[in-house]
């Protein structure tokens, strides 16, 4: 497709965008220089391209995201601010090119200390019987963040090669979309719960040669909360993970906690996680319900993380919201071989529940050194092969 549309010709952002997708579809075009928008929706066939030295600086005046649009927040559907770039259903778009996306996220972060009576509102909404559709929540005072970039019920998604900073929430967010890739995108990001990229019940995502230092968990895969995503149940599926650099935040390469739809058939390979707090992390907890399953983590370099280097952990402690069931998740099937690494708090922990133990994990061809050793409670079926850990 050859129909280009310089920004420079128009006199916003989202024009060159809207008359890209009315010519049938093109490249936009966004020249090295410094580039101040408010929210950005894209379209199908609408492909951004950056030039060497370009940078989009996003609005931080909330008003602008307004009207409220359809989004999943911590993995349970309301209407919200706009992200700060948007598309819903709509397929073949990209963002390419050595560019860098700044969010202006200091704007949204104090809104962490205020969130809380809404997301309560929020998180028993479904248990509650309040529909989708009343769940409207794009006010201060509700001051639940908005992620960076969000596509939801989409399709055929590159995003390549660029720099993206300091969101209001999560960074990288697609919701219930197919065939994603990510490759050679930077992360970076200080803010609280600023994950930097959370497929969320998705299809088909690979994730390569990306590097994150971010104010949360640097990679994690999600899909849908307690009895909202109960409601949903679109099992997050089909994710490779390779090549990727993790420098900084909590969890390196996460699933869960929000794993209610299920998530399955997860690789992840060749990665370098360090000097986060944990480095390959399973998060659940009672009353999120769902399942993981087929998950293999191979060959990935973990050094100086504070707590545990590997963790399998059925009795997550953090959560936005108690849940209101003691739902247990099912955990089987999980490999995890050719780690190495020093610096550790703890080296390996795995923590299934009493009334819903693990099964068939392996671990395999693992040196680690840590201040802790091994942990294993409530474990069904585990085989333990060619596993040193030495304790500083």
């Amino acid at each position: 497709m050859c129909n280009n549309f310089k920004i420079t010709d128009f006199a916003a952002i989202q024009m060159a965008i809207d008359a890209c997708a009315a010519a049938g579809g093109g490249t936009v075009l966004i020249p090295e220089g410094e580039w101040h928008t408010g929210p950005i929706r894209l379209k199908s066939h609408v492909h951004i391209q950056f030039e060497t030295g370009a940078k989009l600086v996003f609005s931080g005046a909330f008003e602008e995201y307004l009207p409220a649009v359809f989004t999943r927040w911590e993995g349970i559907e309301c209407y919200n601010y706009s992200p700060l770039i948007y598309a819903f259903r709509c397929e073949d778009i990209n963002i390419i090119g050595d560019g860098v996306l700044y969010g202006n996220g200091e704007k949204w972060w104090p809104w962490k200390k205020l969130q809380q009576e809404a997301a309560n509102e929020l998180c028993y909404a479904q248990a509650n019987g309040m529909p989708v559709e009343k769940r409207i929540y794009a006010t201060e005072k509700a001051a639940l963040r908005p992620s960076f970039i969000q596509f939801i019920h989409c399709q055929d998604i590159v995003l390549s090669d660029f720099t993206i900073q300091d969101g209001p929430q999560w960074t990288i967010h697609p919701v219930y979309c197919d065939h994603v890739i990510v490759r050679n995108v930077t992360v970076l990001s200080k803010g609280p719960n600023t994950d930097g990229l959370n497929p969320d019940s998705c299809n088909d995502v690979l994730i390569e040669g990306c590097h994150f230092e971010t104010g949360d968990d640097c990679i994690a895969i999600n899909a849908g909360m307690n009895e909202d995503g109960w409601r949903v149940g679109r099992v997050c599926k089909n994710i490779t993970i390779r090549n990727c650099t993790m420098n900084g935040g909590h969890g390196g390469v996460v699933i869960g906690s929000a794993i209610s739809g299920g998530v399955e058939n997860v690789h992840v390979s060749n990665c370098i996680i360090k000097n986060t707090m944990q480095g390959i992390r399973i998060k659940t907890m009672r009353g999120r319900g769902g399942f993981i399953k087929n998950a293999m983590f191979s060959d990935i370099e973990i050094n100086e993380v504070s707590d545990q280097a590997i963790q399998i952990n059925s009795f997550y402690e953090f959560s936005t919201v108690k849940p209101l069931t003691n739902t247990p998740s099912e955990l089987t099937d999980i490999t995890i071989e050719r780690v190495h690494g020093c610096g550790a708090g703890s080296a390996i922990e795995i923590k299934g529940l009493p009334e819903k133990s693990l099964k068939n994990i392996v671990l395999k061809d693992i040196d680690l050194t840590a201040k802790k050793g091994i942990t294993v409670l409530d474990t069904d079926s585990i085989q333990i092969e060619n596993v040193r850990v030495e304790q500083e």
